[in-house]
């Protein structure tokens, strides 16, 4: 899994980058937000940020205030960095699109637990946008018949909306998924067959 890392601070940077790569990650790693914003307009961008609150250029907060008012269908899951501990900067972290949020000093072993979580976060949201396109193509070859439907009262022709007349069971098999099979009802039998109808009688 590729994971973005924005730090402007070198030392911090390479920490991260190299605990994410010794996790089995593919770390990206900026030093500034706009870099970070840019990295993020990809089609390839990670789905899961690491984003320190203060960087030049735009910072933590900014990147994630963009995303959140750019409206994107598929945001990544955004992990905050700062030195900040007071709860009102939490909340504005939050309230800003953050979905998590840590202190530095980091520690390894809760930065670890905490990525762990976004990947799944990340994992359940493309397996439930899978079923989402998987529901919605399977609702795409459900037809059903509405509205009213011009049929003709002598040979029970049935006009399609090109104005072509058809068979019923032409017609339904188009917009159904209905299968067919041909008999004769009781009354068609003894119209159009009457030996047979004459001799079922009989025997």
């Amino acid at each position: 899994m590729r994971i973005l890392i924005a730090e402007d601070n070198p030392v911090s940077r390479n920490l991260l980058s190299v605990a994410l790569r010794k996790w089995g990650y593919d770390a990206v790693v900026v030093s500034d937000g706009k870099a970070a914003w840019e990295e993020l307009q990809k089609p390839t961008a990670p789905k899961l940020v690491i984003l320190d609150w203060n960087m030049p250029e735009m910072d933590g907060l900014q990147v994630c205030l963009r995303l959140k008012e750019s409206g994107t269908p598929d945001p990544p899951y955004i992990i905050l960095l700062t030195a900040r501990t007071q709860k009102q900067d939490i909340v504005r972290a939050l309230d800003a699109g953050a979905n998590d949020y840590m202190t530095k000093p980091f520690n390894n072993m809760e930065l670890r637990a905490r990525v762990r979580v976004g990947q799944r976060m990340v994992e359940m949201k493309e397996k439930l946008a899978m079923q989402v396109h998987e529901l919605r193509t399977a609702l795409e070859h459900i037809k059903t018949l509405q509205g009213i439907i011009p049929i003709c009262s002598f040979c029970k022709k049935i006009r399609d909306d090109q104005g072509y007349w058809s068979q019923v069971e032409a017609y339904l098999s188009r917009h159904s998924d209905a299968r067919f099979s041909h008999g004769f009802c009781p009354d068609c039998m003894a119209r159009h067959y009457p030996e047979i109808e004459n001799k079922q009688d009989h025997s």
